[in-house]
Formats: C-alpha cells, structure tokens, sequence
C-alpha cells in the first residue's frame, strides 16, 4: 500500500465565491482516498515587508508550516491584466522567506486555472510556469488546465461540471501524485 501524501492548494484570489478556490475543492475531490488535501487559508497574509521576517507574522507562519508538511502543492489562478494576481504573487515571495528558507523548495507544483473569458488563465499560467522552477520547483507539465468561461462550468455547489475539464484536471492530479509519490519515496 502507498504511503499516504498530502498536497496543499493556493488559490490567487481572496474573493468569497472564487471561480478558482471552487476548481481546488473540486481538485481535491479527485485526488484518491490516500491523499489529504488542504485548502490553504490566504486571506489574513499582509503584504510582503521584509521589516517582518524577524518576526514572521502568525498568518505566514501557519501558511509556510502548511506548505512546509505537504508533498506537494497545487496552485489555481485566475489572470489579472494578462499576468498572475499580486495576492498570489505576495504569498509566493512570503514562502520563499526569510533567505534560505523556502517551503517551496524541492516541491512538486501542479498549476491549474479559470477565467471568465475565452483564455483559461493561460498568461497567468505561463508566468507562474516560469517563476515556480526558478524556485526549485518541479512544475507538472501536461496537461494544461485552462479552463475559459468558467463560470459556466461549476454548478451552484461549486462542482466541475465540464467533462472535458474533468478529464484534464483528472490527468493533472494523477500526475501530480505520482511526482510527489516518487519524490517522497526517494527521500
């Protein structure tokens, strides 16, 4: 039997009905039986200050001891402006901090996204595909999960209604277990 894995999922929007918080909760529920999945809790993080990082404040602690116990992390993101959100980016620099003391690294990452309109987030994604190996990350490669128009695509429970984004979200998540899985072991 495999040992059981946890993989911790970040939202990049602080909104209450987030279109990308309900695709995790959905990721969440495809991941097998074995695997624990956290929701992180991003909402009370302050805006990056290094003036902070000798005293961390209680919300990065949690968020960096959440991410610090996890075999993997899953990150869903919506585009602004043709790029990542600045929330997403903040709790990124917040992990890698102080120097040296990344819980990012050594992590595999599985990016996944919505928007409203035709593009799935796909810029967003690509600027997230570069930042996170600079991080030593392993970034999942395939398949992409860009999901255009999701609004139309999660019903009012929040569930994944598209089977085509099903299927893709699925593979994703199968990779993503099996990366942490194989990481895990090697250790």
């Amino acid at each position: 039997m495999s040992e059981s894995l946890t993989i911790v999922g970040i939202a990049g929007s602080l909104r209450a009905q987030s279109y990308n918080r309900q695709l995790l909760a959905a990721a969440g529920e495809l991941l097998p039986n074995d695997v624990r999945f956290i929701l992180a809790d991003i909402s009370n993080v302050p805006l990056y200050n290094e003036d902070l990082e000798s005293a961390l404040p209680e919300a990065v602690v949690t968020l960096k001891q959440t991410v610090e116990s996890a075999d993997g992390v899953i990150f869903a993101t919506p585009e602004y402006n043709g790029s990542i959100p600045g929330v997403l980016k903040n709790v990124i620099d917040w992990l890698t901090r102080p120097r040296g003391q990344s819980s990012l690294n050594g992590k595999p990452a599985g990016i996944i996204g919505g928007t409203t309109g035709m593009f799935g987030a796909v810029n967003a994604q690509m600027h997230l595909r570069h930042i996170l190996p600079l991080l030593n990350m392993y970034v999942i490669p395939q398949p992409l999960v860009l999901i255009s128009q999701i609004q139309n695509k999660l019903d009012a429970a929040g569930h994944l209604t598209d089977e085509t984004s099903q299927k893709f979200l699925q593979q994703h998540l199968d990779r993503l277990v099996s990366v942490a899985r194989r990481m895990k072991n090697e250790q």
